[in-house]
């Protein structure tokens, strides 16, 4: 085996350090800088009219709350490996964050977040991670799903007929996965998967859920309240059925973070153009969700990335 010197470690962790936040922000960069969609001038006009400091204020502290509850969450899935601060648990979400920016789905994140803990209980805390992702993506279709039956109920985007066919392949996948359960592949199975969750004491599950749900509440409301500091006048009802929608049907293509505004702008241009709000508008909004509840993050989350210890790559003491 060939042996590598401590100095030779900690170059190569220095090294992916800085790959990994240089990356980062080329890629945030590149997105803002080469983005001709984005038209300046009419933000900055919208925005010195109905400019106000406590609107400001509010959209920002929707940002810290979003990433907060999302700290709390994993703070809270963390415990049984052992107990974090807030503090602790800030530091691996945005550090972690970090580093899955610009990897498939935020793949990166579940190993930022491994290398906080010891080597043995990497693959508990990637399970985990997957069930803290895991009940913020039910409660997206859950809410997506809803939203999407009111906002084809009023506009008729597809046939209730087709509607009808998505919601009975739906109940039909869950059907057969429950049914083959018990097969195994590779050592795993669904049965497994499930008596593994059920060992997380239920408190946990709980704490998880709630946790969950005001996330989803806070960033949704964001992306509602971003709509109304630009001018766009819709019922309530229909603006967060659409909003929903968007999050639903974005979150199911897969994506990177750092194009995550782009994948969700897409989707908003197609239901929120129906609803007639102007083309610039959906894209704007969509760019500051992303540059205030990634970009900015990740710019925090760099500076952890930095300061890793290289011990929890190399396992030597620096």
């Amino acid at each position: 085996m060939i042996s590598i010197s401590h100095k030779t470690k900690q170059f190569l962790v220095l090294l992916i350090k800085l790959l990994i936040v240089g990356g980062a922000f080329y890629f945030i960069y590149n997105q803002l800088a080469n983005n001709d969609k984005l038209d300046w001038q009419q933000f900055i006009e919208i925005f010195n009219k109905n400019k106000s400091i406590s609107g400001v204020g509010f959209i920002l502290l929707l940002s810290v709350l979003n990433r907060y509850f999302e700290i709390l969450k994993w703070k809270n899935l963390a415990s049984p490996i052992h107990p974090i601060s807030t503090l602790e648990s800030t530091k691996q979400v945005l550090a972690a964050l970090t580093a899955g920016v610009f990897t498939p789905n935020g793949v990166g994140e579940y190993a930022g977040k491994a290398l906080y803990f010891d080597k043995k209980d990497a693959k508990q805390v990637v399970f985990l991670n997957l069930i803290c992702n895991g009940i913020q993506m039910v409660l997206t279709v859950i809410f997506g799903f809803f939203g999407l039956f009111y906002f084809n109920y009023k506009y008729q985007v597809i046939p209730n007929q087709t509607v009808f066919y998505i919601l009975l392949g739906f109940i039909s996948l869950f059907i057969v996965l429950f049914s083959i359960k018990k097969i195994t592949i590779k050592g795993y199975s669904i049965e497994k998967l499930i008596k593994k969750i059920n060992a997380i004491p239920k408190g946990i599950h709980r704490r998880n859920i709630l946790l969950g749900c005001f996330r989803y509440i806070v960033f949704s409301h964001q992306y509602y309240f971003l709509f109304l500091g630009f001018d766009v006048d819709l019922p309530y009802l229909t603006l967060m059925a659409a909003v929903s929608s968007v999050y639903f049907l974005a979150s199911s293509l897969p994506s990177f973070q750092f194009l995550e505004f782009a994948i969700k702008g897409s989707v908003a241009l197609f239901f929120l153009g129906i609803l007639g709000v102007n083309e610039w508008i959906i894209i704007f909004v969509s760019t500051l969700m992303w540059f205030l509840n990634v970009v900015i993050p990740v710019v925090i989350g760099s500076i952890y990335v930095l300061n890793f210890k290289s011990s929890l790559i190399t396992g030597t003491e620096t």
